[in-house]
């Protein structure tokens, strides 16, 4: 886990860019706290900068790193089966023990094919003189981050898009995607934020040559429901395959941790972990004192007295919310879906200070179908069926006699429910499910209509939700998909965030193209069976959780009392109220006339994703739009006071 900068003039003039990525590698040096390394080619014109945090060669991995024949890398991330893949190369061919190296020995054999070679999560940039190709990659689903952006003739990247802002002829908001954030709290197709800095998404590859930028997928899940096997087959092999992924995940050669929520997904990997190492295992939880609807930590303790670990705790207060929210926006690099990032990045910081390495239950809700949501779409589309007496038609089904048993799940989400079926009922499946993730109403007389251009997001939404890889008849792999691709790298950029923020690296072994492959496979029926979501998973894997959480019928996923701290009297009502009434924050464009910040603060739901989603959004102009100055004063070169940064 680490940072890393680079920059390549695209006609390979001989201008020298050492300045560029000192600047960008300053930037991200929170990333790699124990060593730095810079890399410039002879005849100049390309550049790469490396922060290193030490988690597998402690000794001998220091980037950038050459193979000795011409090829240079910067990497950040871990390749799981590095052991594996250096087997096959050969051991004779290798100075250290680090994967870095078998990544350059990989790509010396197999070329841009060695991506299909590769476990675990990455993101590198690799400079060829032989082929005079600059080769940069992503892993398969995002969970290790690449910016990139198309300056003054050169293309510069960077494990975080602050780091390409003082490149930038001017700092500006991209249209298209504040749209999309929104609509859905993140940002689709590659767009980000920031006109003009794209991401690499995840499963894809970028070359340079010849002074061409090209973009290409080299890998996509393919949603193939297998119908001839038994739900005992895919429980047992499910079994198998995340006990084999969390094994490749422990390795690493300091200690490694887990965080602990206390729901399923993190259960079960720290379950499993703490079974498979040979070392006193840790894990880690926060909770807040308001009342139990925020406060998860019992499920946790009881998961640590059934494993035998020893379980690390942090209360999170108002107090703390004020002091980490604007760094927290900062190292987030952009507002992102939900408040949760704020336990999350309090629970990092104390991880932190017992380990470097923690993993977590990320990707569960997104691959197995956890989200409450996938319920109600669910539960309307059998009333249709049953009302035009097509139930039982074909292999996709799932039945509304099924579901009735779990239907207690949605009491917490009446409000969600009446709005849902205020109007719409029955639609097309697509137009249902988006209104089931679409933000926008909820914000409606705070945002100006004309923020919404002429495609409006729905379109965007509709090309990854009908998309060509997964079959038509399958609603509920349509919605999983759609989440998949979109929500989870989302979260995969908090939880990359808020970790890389403190040192720390983060890993999620649910998220292993091994295990999503298979749950592709995998009929509606098994993964949502009785109306229980995530049926596969608990049958699979239940038997390392203690009963009070293998037999929880509540889904929480860590929610934050937003809305009661920011209520009346609250501690945190004059700290937003000054945030979103400031004059910066009333001249914004996508505000509505007559905008109300204390009308968005007391009539916001519960858990306050519509006040996040403002609040968040504003930090983030404030931080980085309205300070553009600064960062572009950074373009001088390290030597330059980062007080953008700081």
């Amino acid at each position: 886990m680490c940072g890393i900068a680079a920059a390549i003039d695209l006609g390979l003039r001989p201008r020298g860019l050492l300045p560029v990525v000192e600047t960008m590698s300053e930037l991200i040096a929170h990333r790699g706290p124990d060593g730095h390394g810079l890399w410039e080619r002879e005849r100049g014109g390309v550049a790469f900068g490396h922060r290193r945090l030490t988690i597998i060669d402690l000794t001998t991995g220091e980037q950038p790193m050459t193979d000795g024949d011409g090829a240079w890398v910067t990497y950040n991330g871990e390749i799981y089966n590095y052991v594996e893949v250096r087997e096959v190369l050969g051991e004779r061919a290798f100075r250290t023990t680090s994967d870095t190296e078998v990544l350059l020995r990989a790509y010396r054999r197999w070329g841009v094919d060695c991506l299909a070679q590769l476990r675990g999560m990455f993101a590198f940039a690799l400079w060829d003189e032989s082929e005079q190709t600059l080769f940069c990659a992503r892993d398969r689903f995002g969970i290790k981050p690449l910016y990139y952006a198309q300056v003054d003739g050169m293309l510069v990247l960077a494990s975080e898009a602050k780091a390409l802002l003082p490149f930038l002829p001017s700092i500006e908001t991209d249209p298209e995607g504040l749209q999309d954030y929104l609509t859905f709290q993140f940002v689709l197709h590659g767009k980000t934020l920031f006109r003009g800095v794209q991401e690499l998404l995840p499963g894809h590859y970028l070359l340079v040559r010849d002074g061409q930028v090209t973009v290409r997928r080299y890998w996509e899940v393919q949603y193939e429901p297998d119908f001839d096997h038994t739900e005992r087959y895919f429980s047992d092999r499910l079994d198998e395959l995340v006990q084999d992924s969390v094994r490749l995940h422990l390795r690493a050669d300091v200690p490694v941790g887990s965080y602990v929520s206390g729901g399923l997904d993190s259960s079960i990997v720290a379950g499993l972990a703490s079974q498979q190492t040979g070392y006193p295992f840790q894990g880690f939880t926060g909770r807040f004192d308001v009342g139990p609807e925020f406060d998860e930590s019992r499920y946790a303790r009881d998961l640590a007295v059934a494993s035998d670990f020893d379980l690390h705790e942090v209360t999170i207060t108002p107090e703390d919310v004020r002091t980490i929210l604007p760094d927290l926006i900062y190292h987030l690099d952009f507002p992102v879906a939900g408040p949760g990032s704020i336990p999350q990045y309090m629970v990092s910081k104390l991880a932190a200070q017992h380990v470097k390495v923690v993993l977590g239950g990320q990707g569960g809700d997104e691959i197995f179908g956890g989200y409450a949501r996938y319920l109600i779409a669910y539960f309307e589309q059998c009333i249709k069926a049953a009302i035009e007496g097509t139930m039982r038609d074909g292999n996709f089904v799932v039945t509304y006699e099924s579901i009735i048993p779990s239907l207690s799940t949605l009491r917490e989400y009446k409000p969600l429910l009446r709005e849902f079926w205020r109007e719409g009922l029955f639609e097309d499946l697509d137009r249902r499910y988006y209104r089931l993730v679409d933000r926008a109403p909820q914000l409606a007389g705070a945002i100006d209509p004309g923020v919404f251009g002429d495609e409006s997001p729905f379109a965007r939404f509709h090309r990854i939700f009908r998309a060509d890889n997964v079959q038509k008849e399958s609603y509920f792999d349509s919605m999983t998909h759609f989440d998949f691709k979109t929500l989870l790298p989302a979260l995969l950029q908090i939880e990359d965030r808020v970790s890389m923020a403190h040192g720390l690296e983060s890993r999620v072994p649910f998220v292993d193209h091994a295990v999503v492959d298979f749950a592709a496979t995998m009929p509606a029926d098994v993964k949502f069976k009785n109306g229980q979501l995530k049926h596969v998973l608990r049958q699979s894997l239940d038997r390392v959780l203690p009963r009070s959480i293998a037999e929880r019928t509540d889904k929480m996923g860590f929610p934050v009392p937003l809305r009661q701290w920011v209520g009346p009297g609250g501690p945190l009502r004059d700290f937003a109220g000054d945030v979103l009434g400031s004059a910066a924050a009333r001249s914004r464009p996508y505000l509505a006339d007559g905008f109300d910040p204390v009308s968005l603060i007391d009539s916001d739901t519960a858990y306050g994703r519509s006040l996040w989603g403002l609040l968040s959004l504003e930090l983030w102009q404030a931080r980085f739009h309205d300070r553009s100055q600064e960062w572009q004063a950074l373009r001088q070169g390290p030597t330059t006071p980062y007080a953008a940064s700081r």
